[in-house]
């Protein structure tokens, strides 16, 4: 979904993600620097060697993501912001959220990414179910 000049992208996608379409879609010439957030799956989680995830969302978590990037853009700290979130199942390496504030300045745009990010995953109803080596299996981010 397309957004307000300032937060230009807030999706949730089942297609694998790409950091340069969020860098493009926050470049502008009035940011003196761009913040890119890029989670990735990992081969392990505490100890213990995941083989795959995969992720689902409830169907209001476009409308969350939508309304957090322009909550964080309506502070006019920033340029531009995106954030893109992939559901289905993912393996080991595959990216699972790339996010990219554009700034006039380094220090907002590091600070409003990792916010966007933080809340983001606290506030967007997304849940990763993680399937481990060993067989066993593990919800995250159930309400």
């Amino acid at each position: 979904m397309t957004r307000s000049a300032r937060a230009v992208l807030a999706e949730i996608r089942t297609e694998a993600l790409s950091v340069d379409e969020l860098l493009a879609a926050v470049r502008t010439p009035e940011a003196g620097a761009v913040v890119v957030f890029v989670g990735q799956v990992r081969n392990h989680d505490d100890g213990r060697s995941v083989e795959v995830l995969e992720y689902s969302c409830h169907p209001s978590a476009a409308q969350a993501a939508s309304a957090l990037t322009d909550r964080l853009a309506a502070d006019g700290q920033i340029a531009r912001i995106a954030v893109v979130h992939r559901v289905g199942r993912l393996e080991i390496g595959d990216l699972a959220i790339v996010a990219a504030v554009a700034a006039p300045h380094r220090a907002g745009a590091f600070e409003v990414c990792r916010a966007l990010v933080d809340e983001f995953k606290a506030t967007v109803p997304i849940w990763k179910h993680q399937i481990f080596t060993d067989g066993r299996e593990e919800w995250v981010g159930l309400p």
